[in-house]
């Protein structure tokens, strides 16, 4: 048994943030990278096998600079990712698997949301509610427990906040501020009965951030409703890449510049205008009459590198570029990512970030 039932029993003043635990931004450093091995069809279809060479990789870029721990739900499963890994070159002394199975592969929305004190050195895990972006997807019963279940394995406490909310909705400068969209946040399939300034709360109480920036849309073909890290990144603690869109006749376009616009007009809690660095949108692509939410903004932040969907486009050596000078302290890394956005997301959608204390 872990103090989870303890920890809920303390009552409502009791939060991460009232017990000084915040939720690092992604460049601070990592003990691991947290995913879910892919094997949902119906998340691929007709794709499932061709995504594992990229995916692959991703991980064998990340366990450059960390451990990867993944979840496996049989040993069917992981015998076949052990074969993809080895096969990809990955180094094998950083992989860890964990048997606990999922339905899907976004970790960043089911995984783990760990927060951490620096001052007592210690770590604990909140386990927010899921429901498949709104109920879009069910089952998503093992999904839902799967923060719960890494916090028991490693004895950490969890805290329940009782709300719907996903990893890729919220964005993280390290610094007391959160950046989010109404789109997502506010949609009435996540948390009907709560209003922004409720919402705002949580967030406050559970991520242990002090200030919450709002945008509005999100990306056409997101099926998210428009999840944060399709669209905005904080690249340092008053820095930002936002994507535009160039052509005027994209569906992309107004509501990027809104967001843009948005952004432009916001100022961090030290009163500093925020830095605003736009970062194009790739070519469109589509499949099967599908315009996919493709963006380089889905990049994930691991020790070691900053890993970047590509799409075979134009673009793709504009938007490494412009990260490259994001991140002098890291190697970017792009890596080909157009049958993976079949399954509507990217790596950041895959990955999630165990913090180091």
């Amino acid at each position: 048994m872990t103090n989870q039932t303890d920890l809920r029993t303390y009552g409502q003043t009791d939060f991460p943030a009232s017990q000084g635990y915040t939720f690092p931004a992604e460049w601070a450093p990592h003990t691991a990278t947290w995913l879910s091995w892919p094997h949902k069809e119906a998340s691929w279809p007709g794709k499932l096998e061709r995504i594992y060479a990229h995916y692959c990789a991703f991980i064998k870029e990340v366990a450059k600079g960390e451990l990867v721990r993944i979840n496996v739900g049989s040993q069917q499963l992981k015998d076949s990712a052990i074969t993809h890994l080895l096969k990809a070159g990955v180094d094998m002394n950083r992989i860890e698997f964990y048997d606990f199975p999922t339905n899907d592969a976004w970790c960043r929305d089911h995984g783990p949301a760990f927060l951490i004190n620096k001052e007592t050195k210690s770590k604990v895990v909140v386990d927010w509610g899921y429901n498949a972006w709104g109920g879009k997807y069910p089952p998503f019963d093992l999904d839902d427990v799967i923060p719960t279940r890494i916090a028991e394995h490693f004895n950490l406490p969890v805290y329940h906040p009782g709300i719907v909310m996903e990893g890729g909705s919220v964005e993280f400068n390290g610094k007391g501020t959160l950046l989010t969209t109404t789109a997502c946040l506010l949609n009435e399939n996540r948390n009907p009965h709560l209003n922004q300034q409720q919402i705002e709360e949580y967030l406050h109480n559970y991520y242990g951030v002090e200030q919450v920036l709002w945008l509005g849309e999100g990306i056409i073909g997101d099926d998210t409703d428009g999840h944060i890290d399709d669209i905005t990144r904080f690249v340092n603690e008053d820095t930002v890449v936002t994507v535009v869109e160039e052509n005027k006749n994209d569906e992309n376009y107004q509501l990027l510049q809104e967001n843009l616009q948005a952004l432009k007009t916001m100022r961090l809690l030290n009163g500093k205008q925020l830095n605003v660095i736009e970062l194009p949108m790739p070519t469109p692509v589509i499949h099967e009459d599908q315009l996919l939410p493709a963006s380089y903004a889905n990049f994930y932040i691991s020790n070691a590198a900053v890993v970047v969907p590509t799409y075979r486009c134009a673009t793709d050596d504009k938007a490494l570029d412009i990260l490259q000078q994001c991140f002098t302290d890291r190697k970017v890394v792009g890596i080909d990512s157009t049958d993976i956005i079949w399954g509507l997301g990217s790596f950041h959608c895959l990955s999630q970030q165990e913090p180091e204390v």
